[in-house]
């Protein structure tokens, strides 16, 4: 077994349970660990046998565009669109973080992460 890291994918969204939130925006920071039996890419050097990475940041860019209330709702939709693209995963994990959240108080990043 192996993993595949894609981390620090950096985006601007509008997810949040304050309407100011849906307006203005926020930053965020979402990291993918993909375990998964890579030993056969590792000998033919054949992306289509491995987890694309560029497919990857695709699926999160695309889910991070639908807004949702909750970052543990943004995370699970990511983790579903991977495990149904790369189903042969022997685990995933999805970490979502919003950078500065709307808190009383001072608080740099909130997360949540979907792992199976």
């Amino acid at each position: 077994m192996a993993k595949i890291l894609v981390q620090g994918i950096k985006l601007y969204a509008y997810h949040g349970c304050l309407p100011e939130e849906a307006i203005i925006g926020g930053n965020y920071i979402v990291d993918v660990s993909i375990e998964a039996d890579l030993s056969k890419p590792s000998k033919t050097d054949k992306l289509n046998e491995t987890i694309d990475y560029v497919t990857v940041y695709e699926i999160v860019k695309k889910e991070m565009s639908v807004r949702s209330k909750l970052i543990e709702h943004v995370a699970k939709r990511i983790f579903d669109k991977l495990k149904k693209k790369f189903p042969k995963t022997k685990s995933i994990e999805v970490k979502v973080t919003k950078l500065n959240p709307p808190i009383q108080g001072e608080v740099e990043k909130v997360c949540a992460v979907v792992s199976e």
